[in-house]
């Protein structure tokens, strides 16, 4: 995903990481994080702007394969998140996107063309290492992709390392390290952040106590459940249930 601060400011956390972002500033986003993501600055006269684009992996490769198909791969990974000023050649091809809400007849001819533009700008600017090893079919991001996914439909599992490692196509030494250097978190840290997010979705939907939340997402202590679940957001489950005008059971 990239997404940029158009008026405002912003800031994302990922696990204990904050990662603030004002206007004129873009974040990247290479894998599926489990970001929590918050307005610092906006009022009624100047209201929160901003706009994402999701980043197409086959995209980047064909541009990759175009540009450079010869180019040696990098044992180099690149942090999973990383926010960048806007660049001038960044800027006009976004205003070109923008302007085509104005004239939907035109984005099935002009918008990919521009999607295109504006992705190889990323390539070629300040976080083009982030966003050519999205396009690597063997990068590193791919290879984490596909734990995540895992993890995120395993995620009431007891993990086990080695098995994500396997998934991953790496030795378990290789794999903790790029797994905490591309997300900020350990493999059972990431798991946590999913766990609690799937949490508070389940308890906003109110067919669920806090207690039964608690265990159908994988935790087996309702105590621990409740502290880790405060420290992510601030209020414990039953607050943030009843939050949502629901009754607390």
């Amino acid at each position: 995903m990239f997404a940029l601060v158009a008026q405002g400011s912003s800031a994302v956390m990922l696990g204990q990481r904050r990662i603030g972002c004002s206007a004129g500033q873009y974040l990247v986003v290479p894998v599926d994080l489990p970001l929590t993501a918050y307005v610092t600055q906006a009022d009624s006269h100047r209201p929160f702007l901003g706009v994402g684009l999701r980043l197409d992996p086959a995209a980047i490769a064909a541009l990759i394969l175009e540009s450079d198909p010869a180019a040696p791969a990098t044992s180099h990974v690149p942090p999973g998140l990383a926010v960048s000023p806007l660049s001038q050649d960044l800027i006009e091809p976004l205003i070109r996107l923008l302007k085509l809400a104005d004239r939907p007849r035109d984005i099935p001819i002009l918008g990919p063309a521009i999607e295109r533009e504006l992705l190889w700008r990323l390539m070629t600017g300040e976080q083009g290492a982030i966003v050519r090893q999205i396009g690597l079919a063997d990068g590193r991001f791919t290879q984490l992709s596909r734990v995540i996914r895992w993890i995120r439909s395993n995620f009431d599992r007891k993990l086990r390392i080695a098995e994500l490692a396997g998934i991953a196509g790496m030795s378990v030494t290789s794999f903790h390290r790029h797994f905490l250097r591309v997300t900020s978190l350990t493999p059972l840290q990431f798991q946590k952040q999913i766990r609690l997010q799937e949490a508070r979705t389940r308890l906003s939907s109110g067919a669920l106590s806090a207690e039964e939340v608690c265990y159908s997402v994988g935790y087996s202590s309702p105590s621990q459940f409740s502290r880790e679940y405060r420290r992510l957001f601030g209020r414990p489950p039953g607050v943030d249930r009843r939050s949502h005008g629901i009754g607390a059971i």
